[in-house]
This record gives C-alpha cells, sequence and structure tokens, in this order.
C-alpha cells in the first residue's frame, strides 16, 4: 500500500523531516530536481530545450535546480519567473541565484521561442485560491504550446486535496510527485490534468503518516496477495463462511446470480440466496452451487432461522422496493447480529429511515453510489463528489458504519482507519450489475473472517483488477458483469500460482 496525502498532511511531513529528522530544506530541493529530471529521461522526454515556469515558493526553488541540472547536461534550459520577488521564499532566492550564475537565461516575459518540454513549477501543493491575472495568462499559454508537459509535485491549479480545479490549471502529460502523489493528483478532474503519476523519493519517509488517520492509501497490483484471505489445507467449507444473500425480488434473478457467484469466486465456503420464488428455475440452471431459499411473501419464521444460519448477511443487490422487500429489509435490520452488506435497494429502503444503521449491532458496510448517497445523506450530487472523501468519512463518522462510496475513484471510510482510495478500474466496468458483483466480493471476503473495513477496502480493489482484466480481454465496450468475475478469478489465480499477473504494471494504469 502507498499514501495519498493532501498538501496540508504533505507540509507537515515536509516540516517534521527538516526540524526533526534534519534534513535541511535545500537537499530536500536537490533531490525533487534530481528525481525528476530522472523521471523525464525514463519516459524519454525530449529535455534538448526545456522551459521551466518558477513560481515564488518553494515549488519554484525546484524549478530553478532542475532548470540548473538540465543546462549541466548541455540541454537549453529556460525559466520563465512567473512570481514575485518580493514574495520569494529564501531557499527560490538561493536556488534562483546559483542557476542564473549557471548560466539560466531567466525570462519575466514569455519568451518568443519554441520548446521541447515545458515544466510547471509555479506553485505545487501550496494553493488554496482560484488563480487569476497573470499567473492565469500564463497557465493558458502554457497549455497552448505544442510539446511535452511535466508538472513538479501537482500541476498548479488542481487542489491537492480534491483534486478541484482553482479557476484554471496546467495539463501535464507527467506529474512527478515529491515522495507520494497527491490525492488531487488522482481524484477527478485534476486526474484529467495530471497525466502519469509518479512518486519521486526525496528524504521524507511516508511512515510518517501511520498515525494520522486523515491520509488516504491506497493499493498496487503487486498487494493482491496479502489482501487475500488464507486457505488452509485442513479446512472444509464452513471454515470459509456461511453467507446468506438476500436479493432478487421477482424478475431479479441476475442480481442474485452475480452476487453470489462473486462471493464464491474470493473464496466464500457456502451460499445461501433468499429470493423470489418465479427466480429458482433461473438459479438452479445458473449457480447450482448455491443453496436456495425462497419466498412469495414476507415469513418471518423463514427470516429468522436465515438469520440464524448465516455467519455474514448481504441485503439489497434486485431486491426492489415493494411492501414485501421492506417488510424483509425492515425484519432483517432489525435483527441481524452478524456483518452486514447494504446494497442497491437495500439503501433506497435505508434512506427511508437512515437511524436504522445506528441501532445494528453487528460491522454494516454500505455500498451507496452517488446518487444513493443523495437520497441517504439528503446532499446534493455535487456538493457530495466535490469532496468524496470527506463525505464518505462523515457518513462513517455518523452512522458508525464501513461506508464504500462508489464512483470512478471509489473511496472506502471508517471512523478511526486511514481512508481507501481506489485507483484501479475503467470505464468499462460501467454496466448493469456491475455493484452486484461488487457486494458478493466483499460479502465473500468478509465471510472468511476479514473485518469490514479490510473486506470493504480489499473488496473494491480486487473488483476493479477483475475489470481491467476483463478490459484486456474484452475491449472497453463489450465488458459484462459476468466478466468481472472472471477477470478477478484470472488475477487470484495468477497471483496465488506466483505468476506475473499480465498488462499493467505498478503505476502504469495511472497514466
Amino acid at each position: 500500500m502507498r499514501y495519498l496525502p493532501d498538501s496540508e498532511q504533505m507540509r507537515s511531513a515536509d516540516m517534521h523531516t527538516i526540524n526533526e529528522v534534519g534534513i535541511p530544506s535545500l537537499v530536500l530541493m536537490e533531490r525533487a530536481a534530481l528525481g525528476t529530471v530522472e523521471a523525464m529521461h525514463r519516459r524519454g522526454i525530449d529535455t534538448s530545450r526545456a522551459l521551466v515556469v518558477c513560481g515564488s515558493g518553494n515549488n519554484g526553488g525546484d524549478g530553478f535546480a532542475i532548470a540548473r541540472l538540465l543546462e549541466d547536461e548541455k540541454d537549453r534550459a529556460d525559466v520563465l519567473f512567473a512570481g514575485r520577488e518580493e514574495s520569494m521564499s529564501a531557499e527560490c532566492a538561493l536556488q534562483k541565484k546559483i542557476a542564473a550564475r549557471a548560466g539560466v537565461k531567466i525570462f519575466t516575459e514569455i519568451p518568443d521561442r519554441e520548446y521541447t518540454v515545458i515544466i510547471d513549477a509555479v506553485f505545487g501543493v501550496g494553493l488554496s485560491r482560484d488563480i487569476s491575472g497573470r499567473y492565469c495568462d500564463v497557465i493558458r499559454w502554457m497549455n497552448e504550446q505544442k510539446c511535452a508537459k511535466v508538472a513538479v509535485d501537482i500541476p498548479s491549479g488542481v487542489c491537492a486535496r480534491t483534486g478541484r480545479i482553482l479557476g484554471t490549471a496546467f495539463r501535464a502529460d507527467l506529474t512527478a510527485a515529491m515522495a507520494c502523489v497527491k490525492a488531487g493528483s488522482e481524484l477527478y478532474p485534476g486526474k484529467n490534468y495530471s497525466g502519469e503519476t509518479v512518486a519521486v523519493p526525496i528524504g521524507i519517509r511516508t511512515e510518517y503518516f501511520d498515525n494520522n488517520e486523515d491520509v488516504c492509501f491506497t493499493y498496487d497490483r503487486e498487494d493482491i496477495a496479502s489482501l487475500l484471505p488464507q486457505r488452509k489445507p485442513d479446512s472444509h467449507k464452513g471454515t470459509y463462511g456461511k453467507v446468506l444473500m438476500i436479493t432478487g425480488s421477482s424478475g431479479m434473478a441476475g442480481a442474485a446470480y452475480l452476487s453470489a457467484r462473486a462471493a464464491y469466486a474470493v473464496g466464500a465456503g457456502l451460499v445461501r440466496i433468499c429470493t423470489a420464488s418465479d427466480n429458482r428455475p433461473v438459479l438452479q440452471q445458473l449457480l447450482p452451487e448455491a443453496v436456495l431459499s425462497c419466498y412469495d411473501g414476507f415469513d418471518e419464521e423463514q427470516m429468522r432461522e436465515l438469520l440464524a444460519w448465516a455467519d455474514v448477511v448481504c441485503i439489497g443487490s434486485g431486491l426492489g422496493q415493494s411492501s414485501v422487500s421492506e417488510q424483509i429489509f425492515n425484519y432483517v435490520t432489525d435483527h441481524v447480529t452478524v456483518p452486514c452488506v447494504i446494497d442497491a435497494d437495500g439503501l433506497n429502503l435505508l434512506s427511508r429511515d437512515t437511524g436504522r444503521l445506528g441501532k445494528m449491532p453487528g460491522p454494516v458496510i454500505v455500498t451507496p453510489h452517488m446518487k444513493e448517497m443523495s437520497r441517504l445523506t439528503g446532499k446534493s450530487i455535487p456538493g457530495i463528489t466535490e469532496d468524496r472523501v470527506a463525505s464518505a468519512r462523515e457518513f462513517a463518522r455518523e452512522y458508525g458504519a464501513v461506508c464504500v462510496l462508489k464512483d470512478s475513484r471509489t473511496v472506502v471510510s471508517e471512523e478511526g482507519r486511514h481512508p481507501f482510495l481506489n485507483l484501479a478500474g475503467n470505464s468499462a466496468m460501467a454496466k448493469a450489475g456491475s455493484g452486484d458483483v461488487l457486494a458478493g466480493v466483499i460479502t465473500g471476503l468478509l465471510a472468511q473472517g476479514k473485518d469490514a473495513f479490510q473486506s470493504a477496502a480489499a473488496g473494491v480493489y480486487l473488483h476493479a483488477c477483475g475489470g481491467d482484466e476483463a478490459r484486456r480481454a474484452k475491449g472497453g465496450y463489450s465488458v459484462l458483469a459476468g466478466d468481472l468475475i472472471e477477470g478477478l478469478e484470472r488475477c487470484i489465480a495468477e497471483c496465488e500460482n506466483g505468476e506475473a499477473i499480465p498488462g499493467q504494471t505498478k503505476g502504469e494504469e495511472r497514466k
């Protein structure tokens, strides 16, 4: 796993490194410059005619150091100083002086030259207001140039916490981030401006973030093995949990099938589907491995026996919102004592009385997409998406549940834990049934003894990796929800067999 801090969190780590560890700020700046130049060279960026656009802060100091290093390599490196002399940090002023003595040409007006690469070192993570005036004009000019674009730490104009665009922003092909990629470079719309993101080690120890639960983290492909529950040689189906799927109202057998099969795919030992009676023939054909318990109406005794049997419950996928569905949902949420996943129509029913969450004794995972989250909270979708991490954290804190806020960048939050931000997956997964598969994956992991937060974070990531495998096999348009399960199965098998997972390497899916 790796951390994705915001500006304040990174600034705190930076000051700790300078004041407590004792590494001078200028040393960190030199390492930042070296790492950025190396990142450009590794990616074959033509630096023979480089323009570095520098501001007045330490991000600008990084930029002056980059220009000097490129000049030392016999490349032509110019600097456009877009900041103000009176606002310069001491480190930036010193780097500017050194660069000038090293032969770097420094302009204060946009030069009438052509460049092979423009490097943005105007603001970095220090920006907290909308860009206007001359800065806005300079960034727009930078974006208009026909050459490679590189950002130092984060593109100027991208909020490091939320990914919001602060008026305008530099559009980078590559973002070389200091120590850690910033959350705003991976959250949309900031991701659209960041291009490929790569962390440049500069001497800041990321273990500093371990005790700050506000810092987001993410997984990479090499983490998959650690996310999977262990399989013991001396075991049986009961060892891996009894899953109760209360899914699929009349005519919604697909939701029941997808969620149940996904739970089996990640290793659950026994899955029982509680569904409307007319779904029985279809499900017996599609998934004979599942046990079926069918209903024609609400049966309290049946529900009592099913809840007593289960080690974990998932309710809501394709359940509908009829009076019978509501009776079932209300009974389950009133009486369930084992871990419970609430998905889809379960969330719509929950939105009628969110107070139920606080009364449920066992761990609860909710999996809303943006529209469902809006119903649950009464907040607008734009208000939620503007700071999705904060929205998920607030919900988790208020209701004591694990919140899986689904979107192009899904967030998993629980009070007292680092939020998980998922970077895997792709637009081919935007199909009916994808959420049913995710609910099944999370439930299957939960049944095998992982705690609620671990099951949710691992489930989201594995589900997304399955989507990446499916896209490689079928392209971006033709993937169906069932293909996600097959992709997930391939990921798990290759990881279990110690084989290299094909396709994207670390960092590649962030391009």
